[in-house]
């Protein structure tokens, strides 16, 4: 698995990652996101958005727990932090393999249905308040997203 670290220190500069990130994926891509409460999950979906040129206001999904937002491809914005022990089938594989970017808070609450092939991006708040990614890659396609985003 191929690692690469990144060091934001601004809400903007999260969500400048995520608009090069978004330049990189294609229809099909799974990014989990996970990080204590206030580490900028929620931003960096927001330059996902922007990067994927989506006009509406992103916000998280907490209570309505996906919310979907077209651009240039479709982008499925699902929180899972209230789906622990919850054992019903919601339909999150029709997004995950779906035609667009399926981005998922929380996802260690829905592992059991994660694929094989995933961006991971790890999201910790420093001292200085500034935050740092991790982003491991979950198979080969997301390998050479890893490489190309570190050169952007």
């Amino acid at each position: 698995m191929k690692e690469l670290t990144l060091i934001s220190c601004t809400s903007e500069e999260t969500k400048d990652i995520g608009a090069k990130l978004a330049g990189l994926l294609v229809a099909g891509s799974l990014i989990t996101l996970s990080g204590e409460l206030g580490a900028g999950k929620t931003t960096f979906t927001q330059g996902i958005a922007r990067g994927l040129n989506i006009s509406r206001n992103v916000t998280s999904p907490t209570f309505t727990i996906l919310k979907s937002y077209k651009g240039d491809l479709p982008l499925y914005h699902i929180d899972a932090y209230r789906l622990e022990n919850i054992d019903q089938d919601l339909g999150f594989e029709d997004y995950i393999y779906s035609d667009g970017i399926c981005v998922i808070e929380w996802s260690g609450f829905i592992s059991d249905i994660l694929p094989e092939e995933y961006l991971e991006a790890v999201l910790t708040i420093n001292d200085d308040d500034s935050r740092t990614i991790v982003f491991t890659a979950h198979g080969k396609n997301n390998e050479e997203v890893l490489d190309k985003l570190c050169t952007l």
